[in-house]
């Protein structure tokens, strides 16, 4: 039995072994290759280097709108004047309510200047939808889930989100580019800029610039006017500024007058009743 015994023991421990050598070969799992940051890099740069900058074409891709319709950027700058693009990071968040309606406060005034308005975000066009049905949007707010046009127009933060921003373009070239705005410094800004290039295609630059040369021949003339008024002001002040002393001396004149009336008048009493007075005198002196 003892034997019986040894020798399973051995069969045991000789099947042990083999089994230890095996998991003693087996190599370890693999290490994940530290590859994911450089291509994070790398993606990063390309984007950076597709990022486009004042004086580019408008970007040549098309997006869809909050009802699921292509827009062709580039067909949107053959058929306006001006093109405005605005970012924001998500829909329906306070920030963006006021940027989005504050477009829209202004939107009559840009669409009466040939101005197309866009409102840009990663927003499925559902979303975009909800959003412009809420607050009452006339004018498209376009979807970019893979960040694609927010990209180029470099408003993709890293890792993630967006940066609040907005972009002119006049004739299909990008005039402005303001990245990491406020919502007020967008809708406002956005307009003022607007008004600006609108005022220099209808050459009131020229005509500022005119007028301020105008002004500096027309200066002279102005000048006199200036003068004229002063000296006329000042000849009108100056009979008021004297009118208190010569107001008092006026009523010291009239008093006098009326002294001056009323001796006259005494003086003729006396001179008709002067012979009585003198004949008078004389018979008292007599």
């Amino acid at each position: 039995m003892s034997g019986l015994r040894r020798s399973a023991r051995v069969a045991s421990n000789s099947q042990a072994k083999p089994e230890q050598t095996t998991n003693a070969t087996v190599p370890p799992p693999a290490k994940k290759a530290k590859t994911e940051p450089k291509a994070e890099l790398e993606q990063e740069e390309a984007e950076i280097s597709q990022e486009i900058e004042v004086g580019d074409k408008i970007p040549e891709l098309t997006l869809l709108n909050q009802d699921e319709k292509e827009i062709n950027l580039p067909t949107v700058a053959e058929q306006h004047k001006y093109v405005v693009i605005f970012a924001y990071p998500k829909a329906s968040t306070p920030g963006c309510t006021r940027q989005v309606c504050g477009f829209q406060k202004n939107y009559q005034f840009l669409s009466d200047k040939n101005v197309a308005v866009f409102g840009l975000s990663a927003d499925t066009p559902h979303n975009q939808k909800n959003f412009q049905t809420k607050q009452h949007v006339e004018y498209d707010l376009l979807s970019d889930p893979k960040k694609e046009l927010i990209g180029i127009l470099g408003a993709k933060k890293q890792p993630s989100g967006i940066k609040r921003s907005h972009w002119i373009f006049v004739d299909g070239v990008l005039k402005v580019k303001r990245l990491q705005i406020s919502p007020e410094q967008s809708v406002d800004g956005a307009k003022e800029e607007i008004e600006k290039f609108i005022a220099e295609a209808n050459g009131d630059s020229g005509v500022k610039e005119e007028s301020s040369a105008k002004n500096g021949d027309e200066a002279k003339p102005v000048t006199d006017v200036e003068s004229v008024a002063a000296a006329s002001s000042e000849q009108v002040e100056a009979p008021e500024q004297d009118e208190k002393p010569d107001g008092a001396n006026g009523a010291n004149g009239a008093s006098e007058g009326k002294t001056q009336e009323k001796e006259e008048k005494d003086n003729a009493l006396l001179s008709s009743e002067q012979p009585s007075e003198v004949s008078t005198e004389a018979a008292t002196v007599v």
